[in-house]
């Protein structure tokens, strides 16, 4: 709870993942993939319940077994290539409201994004609350090799041609002067109940920035993220100096 105002997390993980099959519960550091999330959000100051969201019963006991509530299964309709998230955390407040819950914040932790920490689930609420004109809040991390100046088309001849012009009128730049840019990652977001379901999306004009260094924004995908990110973990473990100055995430004024 934050202000007296009670904050839910919902943790998705349907079990049909295709581009890395049972990824949600396949063992990363000898734990399941999903327990990275519920471990970061069974640290939380603020938050008061924490919902794992899944037609799967393998998941669900998985989830179980680390003490999480998963009082329901998710529809067959809502555990499809085509569901929206919208939909389904609709489905989980409206079942915490037959149980005579109700919130007003609610944080998505996506299973795969296993590098983020508390400190990003708090940072973020506070972040949010301290800011009353805004409605919520989406993890970013900042372009680098990927920035929209250094990204192309290819014409149907393969030639290439800017994304952002079009046109062949390339120059080159250094890293250094080019205005900082932000991809959305899938750290954390966070929002206000009503505003959410009013509009459907996390994303809107009233949505702050919450931005993670990049070693934090890295999501398990396919087996090659799988890797990448097993030994990142690894490396912190070992080596938490590595980290311990990108581990502050810088956050927009």
């Amino acid at each position: 709870m934050i202000q007296n105002r009670p904050v839910i997390a919902v943790i998705p993980a349907r079990g049909g993942s295709k581009g890395l099959p049972r990824k949600n519960i396949k063992p990363l550091l000898e734990k399941p993939l999903i327990v990275w999330s519920i471990d970061a959000a069974r640290k939380s100051r603020y938050i008061d319940a924490l919902v794992v969201s899944t037609e799967d019963e393998e998941i669900a006991a998985v989830a179980r077994t680390y003490g999480v509530e998963v009082p329901y299964l998710r529809p067959a309709a809502l555990a499809t290539d085509t569901a929206a998230t919208i939909d389904v955390l609709r489905h989980v407040l409206e079942e915490e409201e037959k149980r005579g819950r109700r919130f007003a914040y609610l944080v998505l932790l996506e299973p795969t994004s296993p590098l983020r920490e508390v400190e990003d689930i708090d940072g973020a609420i506070e972040r949010l609350v301290r800011h009353p004109s805004a409605k919520s809040i989406v993890g970013l991390a900042k372009s680098e090799c990927a920035h929209p100046e250094f990204t192309v088309v290819l014409t149907a001849e393969q030639l290439i041609r800017s994304y952002q012009t079009g046109d062949a009128g390339f120059r080159e730049l250094r890293r250094q002067d080019l205005k900082d840019a932000y991809f959305f990652e899938g750290t954390i977001y966070v929002s206000d109940v009503e505003y959410l379901f009013k509009t459907g999306t996390f994303y809107h004009a009233h949505t702050l920035g919450y931005v993670v260094p990049k070693w934090k924004s890295y999501e398990v995908d396919d087996i090659y993220d799988f890797f990448v990110v097993e030994a990142m973990l690894k490396a912190k473990q070992k080596q938490q100096d590595v980290f311990k100055d990108e581990n502050r995430a810088v956050r927009f004024p």
